[in-house]
Order: structure tokens, then C-alpha cells, then sequence
């Protein structure tokens, strides 16, 4: 078979473009640190496509945010389908994100990293963040509730401390090791919140 004629073949949007720019710097740089500038160049449009796409820059960043949300919350509800039992599934979302902190160029939360950077109090960045911590706690919340936890919001809270920790801890470290032991403090939890 051969491959497809230039005809054929369509050059993305100057949309997926711009966002494929921002995710890739703002992810590597800060969302503070690179300029529009460098976006535009990378994407290979003009800075009237990025003002008549997004409007802002920060309304950039807020697209940016949430196709990461989108990304994040496929890959780990995927990755879950994997486990068998509810406390597997639980335990499972730290061994997802040791993979995820085992990768080259892992460098922690983007809503963590955004959010730090953000000057804006209750604006796009804010919200996005606000968006994926609230999904990931309704989702620790449902498993600890499938898996038989006594007080299921309680041992959500309570992970979702580990995994803030262990998302932080392997950007520090380079290194996986702390959502695996993330993990096993989170087992011992499940394990308390059952008796």
C-alpha cells in the first residue's frame, strides 16, 4: 500500500498547532516563562491565529489545561481497567502515576505547575486545576466506596495527600520510587478504613 499523496494527506490546524506548541513548552518551561512568541514559531502560524483561536494567551493556557484533563483522566480510567478486584483499582491509580513519573521529561503536575505560576485568583488556570483535583477526588472517593472503606470522602482526602506527595516526590527525585511508597502507605489506609 502507498502512502498518501500530498493531496491527501491534511497539514493539522493552525488550532492543533498552537496547542501542540503550548503543550510541549508550557509543560518543559512554565506557563510564566514561555511567551507567545515562541508558540507561535513552533506552531508555524501567525499571531493572528492564536488571537482569533484563543483570544489570550491565558485563555491558551486554559486549553492547554484541559487537554491535559483530558489526557490524564483517559489514560488512568484505561490503565484501571486493567485490575481485577476494587482495591486493586484503588492501589492502581499509584502505579499509574509511577509509570507516568518514570518517563523521560516527567516534570510533575501541569496543574500543579500552572497553578504556582498563576497570578490570576479564581481565573482560567484556577478553574482547570480546580476541575481535575475535584474529578481526581470524586474518583478516589468512588473506589473507596467500590472497595468497602467505612468513610469513603475521609480515605479520599487522605490520598489524595499520597498522591500529591508522590506526584511532587518523582518530579524532585526523577524517579517513580515515591508513588511506590505512595502505594504501600495507601494499601495500609484502604486496609484501616476497611476494619
Amino acid at each position: 500500500m502507498s502512502a498518501a499523496s500530498p493531496a491527501t494527506t491534511r497539514k493539522p490546524s493552525a488550532r492543533d498547532r498552537l496547542l501542540a506548541a503550548a503543550d510541549e513548552l508550557f509543560y518543559a518551561e512554565g506557563v510564566h516563562t514561555v511567551g507567545i512568541d515562541r508558540i507561535i514559531e513552533r506552531a508555524g502560524v501567525a499571531k493572528a491565529s492564536l488571537y482569533s483561536t484563543f483570544g489570550s494567551k491565558e485563555e491558551l493556557v486554559r486549553a492547554y489545561l484541559e487537554g491535559r484533563h483530558k489526557i490524564r483522566r483517559e489514560r488512568l480510567l484505561t490503565a484501571l481497567e486493567r485490575f481485577d478486584t476494587p482495591r486493586d483499582r484503588l492501589l492502581g491509580v499509584f502505579d499509574v502515576l509511577g509509570t507516568l513519573a518514570g518517563t523521560p521529561g516527567y516534570r510533575g503536575c501541569a496543574f500543579y505547575n500552572a497553578t504556582a505560576e498563576s497570578t490570576t485568583p479564581g481565573g482560567p488556570v484556577e478553574e482547570v486545576a480546580t476541575a481535575n483535583r475535584a474529578w481526581t477526588r470524586g474518583l478516589f472517593t468512588e473506589l473507596a466506596r467500590d472497595a468497602g472503606a467505612h468513610d469513603p470522602a475521609t480515605l479520599a482526602d487522605q490520598l489524595m495527600v499520597l498522591y500529591d506527595g508522590a506526584s511532587v516526590g518523582g518530579r524532585m527525585d526523577h524517579s517513580p520510587a515515591p508513588a511506590h511508597v505512595a502505594r504501600a502507605v495507601a494499601a495500609g489506609l484502604l486496609d484501616a478504613a476497611l476494619d
